[in-house]
């Protein structure tokens, strides 16, 4: 995935600092501060693409930094990750929903918060990409086949996605965040869909530039996952 982000990382506890650091550091370029005011000020001078903040800080808590970001055109639309208890996410930030991105709930599990991260900064370089009209690239083992459908039919994106594991290579269609075409060898449309669905290694490409008007498909993306999570079942019963 390139490392085209610019991501603002504030935290006043340098273990956690260093954790979410480490979560992102190939998913963008890693600028930190570690309370509020740094972060204000380098957030104005550098202009991320995405700010993941704390809440609970001294002087400036993460809620005052998000407001008085807001506050300023030049930094009012730049998306934010709050990392904070589930109590202050309910008492305190759930009425917060323009701009806010997405949440880190304390206490969590580095494998946790490093899946989660990869979700938002892959959802990021896709914005990124789909104003381009460019295409982005990663690996199946970070971010598979039913993480980008799921995000895919949540965006309402027209694209394509590109899977490939070894000498195999499958291409999915979207057409407003649905399956509307596959292709995997001679198979097509569901067929081609539940080939893949459990690929777990290998690469897979999203490009926005890449469409297609043929409808081969009869499901909905998610009518798509359930039957296919359905089949992979029955096939792991069998063999059992």
């Amino acid at each position: 995935m390139p490392a085209s982000l610019k991501i603002l990382v504030v935290d006043d506890n340098p273990t956690i600092l260093k954790l979410i650091c480490r979560s992102l550091e190939k998913h963008g370029e890693l600028i930190t501060a570690t309370d509020g005011a740094d972060a204000l000020m380098k957030a104005i001078e550098v202009k991320p693409n995405l700010i993941i903040s704390d809440y609970s800080m001294p002087v400036m808590n993460g809620r005052a930094l998000f407001e008085k970001l807001r506050g300023r055109p030049e930094t009012k639309d730049i998306p934010f990750v709050f990392l904070a208890s589930q109590k202050e996410i309910d008492e305190h930030l759930r009425m917060v929903v323009d701009g806010v991105e997405d949440y880190f709930v304390k206490p969590f599990f580095v494998r946790d918060l490093q899946r989660q991260a990869l979700r938002i900064t892959s959802r990021m370089h896709q914005q990124e990409m789909e104003k381009r009209g460019g295409a982005v690239s990663g690996r199946l083992s970070e971010m598979g086949l039913l993480d980008w459908m799921t995000s895919l039919e949540q965006g309402r994106k027209t694209c394509a996605l590109v899977l490939s594991s070894g000498n195999d290579k499958c291409t999915l269609y979207f057409t407003e965040g649905q399956v509307s075409h596959a292709t995997y060898g001679d198979k097509v449309g569901d067929e081609a869909v539940f080939k893949v669905l459990c690929w777990t290694e290998g690469d897979w490409e999203l490009d926005f530039a890449k469409t297609s008007s043929e409808r081969t498909t009869t499901m909905s993306t998610q009518g798509l996952m359930m039957e296919g999570l359905r089949l992979l079942d029955e096939a792991n019963r069998d063999a059992g």
